[in-house]
């Protein structure tokens, strides 16, 4: 009788710490993906948003764009004379210096003068005048294509 309860007992004891919880180890990816489509999205819509620097009222003119495949230096002129070389405003005097520690192709390098309807033009060709004397050579004026009314 002992054996028997102890049998019985012992075995349905044993069988229960037999089982062991087997443990899942896929990785699930959904909450990943999702989490990487609603960055792509936010992405998506903020990059044009993006690449508005220096806001410039540009003058207008009949000349046709130009076909370009590489990003040029920008130096962009504002209605007070605050000048920005891309998107970061510097003096006069650092001009030249800072285009030169940019510059990848040395004075080979597009650099497109972007001065404001309203700017001065006597700071506009002195900005200009600093960078050609300095040797850089394809200097171009940035405006924008005249619209027939």
């Amino acid at each position: 009788m002992g054996m028997s309860v102890g049998t019985g007992g012992g075995g349905r004891g044993h069988r229960r710490r037999g089982r062991k919880h087997v443990l899942i180890s896929e990785i699930n990816v959904t909450p990943f993906v999702d989490v990487m489509l609603v960055l792509l999205i936010i992405f998506m819509v903020a990059a044009p948003l993006l690449t508005v620097g220096v806001p410039i009222d540009l003058p207008e003119t009949q000349a046709r764009a130009l076909n370009a495949e590489t990003q040029p230096i920008t130096v962009s002129i504002n209605e007070e004379g605050r000048i920005f070389l891309q998107e970061t405003e510097i003096p006069i005097e650092e001009v030249v210096a800072k285009l030169e520690a940019i510059s990848q192709t040395g004075y080979e390098e597009r650099i497109y003068v972007r001065g404001d309807r309203n700017a001065d033009y006597g700071t506009v060709m002195r900005v200009m005048a600093r960078i050609s004397a300095a040797g850089f050579r394809n200097l171009g004026l940035v405006t924008l294509q005249e619209q027939d009314s």
